[in-house]
């Protein structure tokens, strides 16, 4: 009855729900990227570039979000105008949902947030640009995205660049591996750094095969092994920056945000302008391009996970 009820607030778009209906496979992708992580009219722009990268590699794309009270699994274009432009957008988790529809507000999906609707949804692949984690700092502040319980609790694949380079990525790993989440690398045996490639920590199973990967995730799940699985896989080499480069000007974004007393949800939005400011737009770029490299990589593990490409994923 519970699960009856909780689907009850969710509204499919006709794409999406023609995609269902055929059984094509379903990606779904987040929308604070839109609202709170790129600048207008970049993040509009980016979002349908994704969303078609997404259709023309045979998936349908689901971007999510919170709007007059439902959750929206597949917005249109004249949504995603709204959530990227929109001066008051609210960035919604796990504790945010029932306030937000219940209010009827507009909101933007966090990754916990994007994922309790896509498993509300029956979608089993999530791209997202990041992973939130453990802040630095956070054996004195307590600062944990709410990203990683849920990844312990919601079977979702998130495929991501990694963890934001602003955060404890070491505590981060620990963390996952504590709660039993894997961590999949693909392209190399490290995990990725959002804006740099290497993190410098292994993850803990490369697998760089689509069919490969779902057949691993396919498993836990058919174990009982309730949870997701973190997929990582790196920004593409031409796009990466400095990791040198990258952990001065996050020192100093750090220091400048504590300065301002900005904490809590505030922090990482706070980050990643000002990171931009600093790179004279170039942390930008790369932002861009490992969402739309992420897209590619959980499209085709989509359609893996569907048995649709090539064959793959068959049991």
């Amino acid at each position: 009855m519970a699960a009856d009820l909780a689907h009850s607030w969710l509204t499919l778009s006709p794409a999406v729900a023609a995609a269902k209906a055929a059984g094509r496979p379903l990606v779904a992708l987040e929308s604070t990227i839109i609202a709170h992580g790129m600048p207008y009219p970049e993040n509009v722009r980016t979002a349908r570039e994704v969303e078609a990268l997404v259709r023309d590699l045979g998936a349908e794309p689901a971007t999510i979000a919170c709007m007059s009270g439902r959750i929206r699994i597949g917005l249109s274009d004249d949504d995603l105008e709204l959530l990227g432009s929109a001066a008051q957008v609210l960035k919604v988790s796990r504790r945010d949902l029932p306030a937000v529809l219940a209010s009827g507000g507009l909101g933007a999906t966090t990754v916990a947030g994007t994922m309790i609707c896509a498993a509300l949804a029956g979608i089993e692949v999530f791209v997202t640009g990041g992973l939130g984690g453990v802040h630095r700092g956070a054996p004195e502040t307590f600062d944990i995205s709410a990203d990683l319980q849920e990844l312990a609790r919601t079977s979702v694949a998130v495929v991501c660049a990694g963890v934001k380079s602003i955060l404890d990525i070491g505590l981060t790993l620990e963390y996952l591996e504590t709660h039993g989440v894997p961590v999949l690398s693909c392209g190399q045996d490290n995990f990725a750094a959002f804006y740099t490639r290497d993190s410098g920590y292994r993850a803990d199973f490369r697998l760089d095969d689509a069919a490969d990967q779902a057949r691993f995730i396919r498993t836990k799940w058919d174990l009982g092994l309730a949870g997701g699985v973190v997929l990582s896989t790196p920004v593409p080499e031409a796009a990466a920056m400095p990791g040198e480069e990258i952990e001065a000007l996050t020192r100093q974004a750090l220091a400048e945000a504590q300065a301002q007393g900005i904490t809590g949800k505030a922090v990482t939005p706070f980050l990643l302008a000002r990171i931009k400011a600093l790179t004279g737009g170039r942390s930008l770029a790369t932002n861009i391009a490992l969402v739309k490299h992420n897209a590619e990589v959980g499209t085709r593990l989509a359609l893996a996970l569907a048995g649709a490409a090539h064959g793959a994923g068959k049991e």
